[in-house]
């Protein structure tokens, strides 16, 4: 794992204008066949979690999951290490309205589209959604936030939006939260509630 996290680190300084050599010769050293693209670390804690609790060692079977840092990325990483650069598979989730990016940027570098998975918001409101608010209400009572959640229902903005949003606009208001969340959630769920972006993405790993 160790080792994939260099990785990963050496494929951000070369996406940030890094000359790629390490991260081409970490590549071959570790065998990774395929990068799964995904715009934050939220996502990345929540397809780790997810990854755990199947039992699965995607460092070992030759597969880095990737955040962009946006989606706006995703032409650059499907250069660096899709068909145009490591030849890497490419595979990934993105929100709906981020669809056009990922087009884009698939088609510019040669990489099928097939490989990713689309959630209609974002992969927080798939979790929301797939839990339930009250389940999601106890997550965060149990991580000590019930305070926080309570004053963010004051807001005035806050009053008279369906629970889903509130909950979902919560995760985000406070720097960490969402990657913290992301795995919570992720743990949170049943064997039958997993969203259907996620398992397809993991069921595609295989």
């Amino acid at each position: 794992m160790a080792d994939m996290r260099a990785f990963r680190d050496e494929v951000s300084a070369w996406a940030a204008g890094g000359s790629g050599t390490s991260a081409s010769d970490l590549a071959k050293r570790l065998g990774v066949r395929t990068a799964v693209l995904l715009e934050g670390p939220s996502d990345l804690a929540a397809v780790e979690a997810l990854a755990a609790r199947r039992g699965r060692d995607l460092a070992g079977e030759g597969v880095c999951v990737v955040s962009m840092g946006g989606a706006m990325s995703v032409a650059r990483y499907a250069d660096l290490l899709g068909p145009p650069g490591l030849g890497l598979r490419l595979t990934g989730l993105c929100d709906e309205r981020e669809r056009p990016f990922y087009d884009r940027g698939l088609d510019r570098a040669g990489a099928p589209r097939q490989g990713f998975f689309v959630c209609v918001s974002d992969l927080e409101d798939e979790l929301v959604r797939a839990l339930g608010t009250a389940t999601v209400e106890e997550v965060v009572r149990a991580e000590g936030d019930l305070r926080a959640w309570q004053t963010f229902l004051h807001q005035p903005a806050q009053h008279g939006r369906p629970r889903q949003q509130q909950l979902r606009r919560f995760l985000g208001t406070k720097k960490g939260r969402k990657i913290r969340y992301g795995r919570l959630l992720v743990e949170a769920l049943g064997p039958a509630q997993v969203p259907a972006p996620l398992d397809d993405l993991l069921t595609s790993l295989d």
